[in-house]
């Protein structure tokens, strides 16, 4: 009983954990593509940024360059804000891996989505 507990833990740490980064990712990428229109959608860049807050998750690190498919996945556009003003939208998505196997109590592998929408900053 005390082993499922700690694996239940274990996991549930590393994916607040996951959260959290992922969280963080598409805010600096956000902030990124937020100093003007010609970086708005630069999805390219704004991996860069993501991939720097993520590097410490375990399928991450640094193997992972381009944000285009799973594990990571970085899309960014320029939009109208819900106050009509031109910001930036910046979407980060992470799979996680699966950790520690517990049958019908958690189900391995989570995928975490976070969207972050800064006004551009006028010049």
């Amino acid at each position: 009983m005390g082993l499922f507990l700690f694996a239940g833990a274990f996991d549930l740490g590393f994916y607040n954990y996951a959260l959290i980064s992922t969280q963080n990712a598409a805010r600096v990428a956000a902030w990124y593509t937020s100093q003007s229109t010609s970086t708005a959608a630069d999805a390219t860049t704004a991996c860069t940024y993501a991939l720097a807050e993520l590097n410490a998750l375990p399928n991450v690190g640094t193997s992972v360059t381009t944000c285009s498919a799973s594990p990571v996945v970085v899309t960014a556009a320029q939009v109208t804000g819900a106050d009509g003003v031109e910001a930036t939208q910046v979407s980060v998505a992470y799979t996680s891996p699966q950790l520690i196997p517990l049958p019908g109590a958690v189900p391995g592998k989570y995928t975490f989505t976070r969207t972050v929408q800064m006004r551009l900053v006028t010049q």
